[in-house]
This record gives C-alpha cells, structure tokens and sequence, in this order.
C-alpha cells in the first residue's frame, strides 16, 4: 500500500492507495513543532483505526510546502519503511513540463495538481486550489504548468480583517442573502463572502482569456465544493486532486 501526505501550511492531507483505489483519507491539522516520533504516533492510530498498520505500507510520496517538516516526514519514512519517500520537486519525474521563469519556484502541491490533472482530465484547464491560499494554475493541453496567480484564502482575510481591527467581531462565513448589509455582522459577511467570490470569478475570467484554447476549471482544497455551489465558474471538483497527482507522480518514480 502507498502511503500519500500532502503537508499545508495549516491541514495535512494524507491518503492509502491500494490496487487501483483509494482505501482512506484523512484532514488533520500542520503542528510545525511536531517531531518525528509525534507524526509517527499519530499516524499509528490513523491507520490502525481503519484497521491497517505500518507493516501495510510498502511506499510513500510526500509533498510539502513546510520545509521543516519535509525533513521530519522524510525521517520519518526511512524509519518506518526502509527505504526513502519519494518527495516532490522540481527535478524528479513528474509527467508535466513547467514553463515558467524560475521553475524550482513551484510549490510541491502544485507540481501534484497539475500532474493529476493532466493524467484525469487532459488540457488545457484551469486549476483552482481553494484552501489556506487560494491558488490558480494553468495547464496546457501538453501537460505544460504555464504559472497561474495566488491569493488570501477566506478563512485568512477574515482572520486578518478581526485581528486588524478593534471592533469587529468574527462571523460565521455564508452566503449573505444580498450585498448591503444593514448591520456589521451581515456587512462584514457581505464583504468577506461575496468579495472572494468576486476574486475567484474574476481571476478564473482573466486566466481564461490568457490561456491557450479553452480550459476547463477544476477545483479542489476545502472551499471548492462551496465556490462551485455558489460561483457556477468551476467544471470539475476533486477533493483528492492533490493525493491523486501525489500517486501518480510516485508511479513515474519506481
């Protein structure tokens, strides 16, 4: 069984891929302070509540935009396994071309979005990341990464516009039946909701009118099944979009 982690600046996404599917996944939140031996014990229950054990994992594939904890993992794995994970970045085998100014730049999960996207769906298309940050990336129909654009996620500009401010209170981030909002709770909602949908809609626009052919959007991250309800601008929603690219790329790589 191949074990996948995809490590975020605040949730870590991990899956097991085993003869064609995947078996399980989870969410759990990024502790930047957490030793090996703490990855490793939680990851013991993880598995072992879904009745595997460590001596079912055979491989590992790890993308990681948090350095330290690319070494932790790393560690981790040679521990456990034997032999090291495959870790992503610019200079391993990953299917995709990427065509922009300073390749080494590209952040592992965007390397694994673009991988899976153009081995599930084909080009070109538009990737929309809807987590922490909100990130966009444009795929070829050659399966070239061409750049794309990275914004605030929600859940950041609300924490920034309470912490910034003496007065206003956080609030609860749904859709505002209309954008005057006649108190500060329902402004705030109108401001923070409809104005990041605003920023999805928009850049999706802009990016599509600059990219070659007509790209199909494809969402993923934790606001992409709530932006596809409420925008009508994405195509596809993949909630393991990120996992899949993760176990493709470790395919090349064997």
């Amino acid at each position: 069984m191949l074990l996948v982690l995809d490590v975020g600046n605040t949730k870590t996404a991990i899956g097991v891929y085993h003869d064609g599917g995947w078996k399980t996944d989870w969410r759990v939140t990024t502790h930047l302070d957490h030793l090996a031996d703490e990855y490793y014990v939680l990851l013991k229950a993880l598995l072992e509540d879904k009745g595997l054990s460590w001596k079912d994992i055979s491989g590992a594939v790890i993308a990681s935009v948090v350095p330290p904890l690319t070494a932790t993992f790393q560690e981790l794995m040679e521990r456990v396994l034997g032999h090291p994970p495959v870790i992503v970045a610019h200079g391993i085998e990953t299917g995709i071309g990427i065509k922009i100014d300073n390749p080494e730049e590209v952040g592992a999960d965007r390397i694994a979005n673009t991988a899976a996207v153009h081995k599930l769906y084909g080009g070109p298309a538009i990737v929309a990341d809807l987590g922490t940050a909100t990130t966009f990336d444009v795929v070829s129909k050659e399966g070239d990464y061409l750049g794309g654009a990275i914004a605030p996620g929600l859940g950041i500009t609300a924490d920034a516009l309470v912490r910034r401010t003496s007065k206003l209170p956080r609030v609860e981030l749904t859709l505002p039946d209309k954008a005057i909002g006649t108190n500060t709770v329902s402004a705030m909602r109108s401001g923070l909701v409809l104005g990041y949908l605003g920023l999805v809609k928009e850049l999706v626009a802009r990016l599509k009118s600059e990219a070659p052919g007509a790209p199909k959007v494809i969402a993923t991250g934790g606001m992409a099944e709530i932006v596809a309800e409420w925008t009508q601008v994405i195509d596809i929603v993949n909630p393991r979009l990120t996992l899949e690219g993760l176990r493709i790329i470790y395919e090349l790589n064997q």
